[in-house]
């Protein structure tokens, strides 16, 4: 097919030849509603046939069902380049060395239009091409580590993203910003918490949930704030900087072990969970929310136990699971098991006797509550009790990811069970709280009058 219609087929490739209209054309499309305005974008190869798609001069796509058009003018022909120019980052001795690692993601990616999916393909000095702002903010260095979504992170990449991390911080780096899909990126916040400890410089993780082509996009501005943060901010812990409110205001930094993504396409998705934000950061700088956090340092010492035993898995109990699910993973060799559990932690008595046959193999159980605000209170009821004598070891009030990546990252330490569990209930940072501040659970459960009228005022 010509290039003048790269990916149109049926109605929509007969309606663009009838009016002699091309892929990349600058149009007016007149319908039988409306007249829109934009450049007629290409098609995936799984596309239906039936519309055509302009880019608006907002920045959204539309489409348009082709039966409904009545006419299309061509008045110029503009066709895109998505790719971004990498730059060499400039130098200013007064300011700060960061580091930016490049896994992947939304943050570092683009659109292909022959398949209609964004993928992971810019590059970390493409970033600073898109967001020439950084510079006024510290002299940055990148290194592309991976490009991958992150849904296909895991244990290697880990472990060499510590390693790097490490070798960074030894090296005299003033901050870290890690670049990664949103999708994982409290899993991997979790278990670099884990893997270093008592950095002397913060350690930030960013993405974005909207990807650089759109207009919507929070990519920029959370890039802008997580270099702010490494190169400035006080706390030298492991954290995600993601939006705070649904506007363009300010990002929260959330610590490692206590975020959790909360919504699949909102900006503002991340929240901590039981406990408040580490801070704010905004362009005029940081707001602390809490003063428990651990310090910047100017010494270079940082302690890095990167290992991971790819052999556990988190269970998420629902009513009438049977038995054979926890077999399953004993018999396929899996050394440790996470239970979300119901309630105060909780699961049917039907999984006893599997219970029993993982504490016999050696197979090390915790349990966690699926409801993720609270704590596991396995004394309060017999079936809590039970499971405690088949081997279930309580978690407090750690998130099932966090318990996840603490287990993988004990059992590659030692396959003692009293050794992984003393290394399982020791808090690292903050995985596990004495308690949970009163507003660490706040829910805006809309149509209830009180809060429509309070979310009204804030949000016009």
């Amino acid at each position: 097919m010509s290039d003048d219609f790269k990916g149109y087929k049926g109605t929509a490739l007969e309606t663009l030849k009838k009016f002699k209209a091309r892929v990349w054309g600058d149009v007016e499309v007149k319908t039988d509603i409306d007249t829109f305005i934009g450049i007629i974008l290409p098609r995936s190869e799984t596309a239906d046939g039936e519309h055509i798609v302009l880019k608006m001069r907002t920045g959204y796509n539309i489409g348009i069902r082709a039966s409904k058009i009545i006419d299309i003018v061509e008045n110029d022909y503009k066709e895109a380049h998505y790719k971004i120019p990498e730059k060499a980052f400039p130098y200013d001795p007064k300011k700060p060395r960061v580091m930016l690692f490049g896994t992947g993601g939304t943050i570092a990616s683009r659109l292909d239009y022959r398949t209609g999916a964004v993928i992971p393909a810019f590059t970390p000095g493409e970033l600073y091409g898109s967001v020439p702002e950084l510079a006024d903010v510290c002299n940055l260095e990148t290194e592309k580590l991976y490009g991958v979504f992150s849904e296909n992170m895991g244990p290697e990449q880990y472990i060499k993203l510590a390693q790097r991390i490490g070798e960074e911080i030894e090296k005299g780096v003033r901050g870290i910003v890690i670049g990664h899909g949103t999708d994982t990126m409290h899993h991997t916040a979790s278990v670099l918490s884990y893997m270093v400890q008592d950095s002397p410089v913060p350690i930030v993780m960013v993405g974005s949930q909207r990807s650089s082509d759109r207009p919507s996009s929070d990519a920029a501005l959370n890039l802008i704030h997580a270099v702010k943060t490494a190169a400035e901010c006080d706390i030298a812990e492991v954290m995600v900087c993601m939006f705070g409110p649904t506007s363009d205001e300010y990002d929260l930094l959330h610590r490692g072990t206590r975020v959790r993504k909360m919504h699949s396409s909102y900006r503002s998705t991340f929240r901590t969970i039981g406990d408040t934000p580490l801070a704010r950061v905004d362009k005029n700088g940081f707001q602390y929310m809490r003063d428990d956090f651990k310090r910047r340092r100017n010494d270079r010492e940082v302690k890095i136990n990167a290992v991971f035993d790819e052999r556990i898995s988190i269970v998420y109990y629902y009513p009438n699971m049977q038995p054979d699910i926890i077999d399953s993973l004993v018999e396929n060799g899996y050394k440790g098991i996470v239970i979300a559990g119901t309630g105060l932690g909780h699961v049917n008595k039907p999984l006893y006797p599997a219970l029993e046959r993982a504490k016999e193999a050696g197979v090390a159980v915790y349990m966690t509550v699926q409801t993720l605000w609270g704590y596991v209170q396995m004394y309060v009821y017999d079936t809590g009790r039970d499971m405690m004598e088949k081997g279930v070891v309580p978690l407090a009030n750690m998130l099932p990811e966090a318990a996840y990546m603490k287990l993988g990252w004990a059992l590659g330490q030692t396959e003692d069970l009293e050794e992984v569990k003393r290394i399982m209930l020791d808090p690292i940072n903050g995985e596990i709280t004495d308690r949970e501040p009163y507003n660490g659970y706040l829910v805006f459960q809309g149509g209830i009058p009180e809060v429509d009228e309070f979310v009204g005022q804030i949000m016009r």
